[in-house]
């Protein structure tokens, strides 16, 4: 089963991306992050072979599925706080070629700059709803991968320099912590199964030539629970798709698990 992840920084400005995407890929799962607005052309999408569900919002945030197997949507916001109105979250059941379904997540984690804000605060909080949600499913014997744009830069090594990061969001001492409480549920993050080198990057600025250059930084994400874990086959991050005409500032980010 090959799932990937991508935050595609419109779905209206990259809609024909994802299609090309797709049908170039032949993926099982596709979780897309920061759709941008209320519509989503689900039709398009279906009229390729995919079923659809999504979580809108006006302007900002949105995360949406695509399958070739029916979905079960399970949640389609993150528990814990019911004022939240934001769409970032969607879990939901899938069975890709198999016959039993896979739960699997996708989110889009809050930036959380700058720092010091209400922003910050409410990124720490997300985080901490999001722990106690995976180790519900944890306690609950579900095995489950999440997947997304985590908007957390785990090491050094996952930034071109870190130093030009040390006063964001993504890289401050608490959201790394929170980020590592989620690991130590006793999660794998899957990338680091298969490369553990450094200037391994999912998303570059499009300000001062960062893609030319290969300024990037890692911030989308796959992490497993142990009978997943088990089953990874592979994970990748695909640069394609950063080099188009008018890209996404992310590229996807790809896993095979077997049956």
């Amino acid at each position: 089963m090959k799932i990937a992840s991508w935050n595609v920084n419109s779905i209206k400005a990259r809609k024909d991306h994802v299609i090309k995407y797709l049908q170039d890929t032949d993926l099982d799962v596709l979780m897309v992050q920061e759709l941008k607005g209320l519509d989503f052309p689900a039709e398009d999408f279906e009229a390729i072979g995919y079923k659809t569900a999504a979580v809108t919002q006006k302007a900002y945030n949105g995360v949406a599925i695509f399958s070739k197997t029916p979905i079960t949507v399970i949640l389609d916001k993150l528990p814990g706080d019911e004022s939240d109105e934001q769409a970032r979250y969607i879990e939901f059941e899938t069975t890709g070629p198999y016959e039993t379904p896979l739960r699997l997540i996708n989110i889009y984690l809050p930036n959380g700059n700058p720092i010091g804000t209400e922003k910050f605060t409410y990124k720490l909080a997300w985080m901490e709803r999001l722990r106690l949600r995976l180790k519900e499913l944890k306690d609950n014997n579900i095995p489950f991968s999440i997947g997304g744009d985590f908007n957390i830069i785990p090491q050094d090594k996952d930034c071109y320099d870190p130093n030009a990061w040390k006063d964001d969001a993504l890289k401050q001492p608490e959201s790394i912590a929170a980020y590592r409480s989620l690991i130590n549920l006793g999660l794998t993050e899957a990338f680091r199964i298969y490369n553990k080198s450094s200037g391994q990057y999912s998303f570059w600025d499009y300000q001062a030539g960062a893609w030319q250059k290969d300024n990037g930084i890692r911030i989308d994400h796959f992490l497993l629970s142990p009978e997943i874990a088990d089953r990874i086959q592979n994970c990748v991050i695909d640069k394609t798709p950063r080099g188009w005409d008018r890209p996404s500032d992310h590229t996807p980010i790809i896993i095979e698990i077997a049956a």
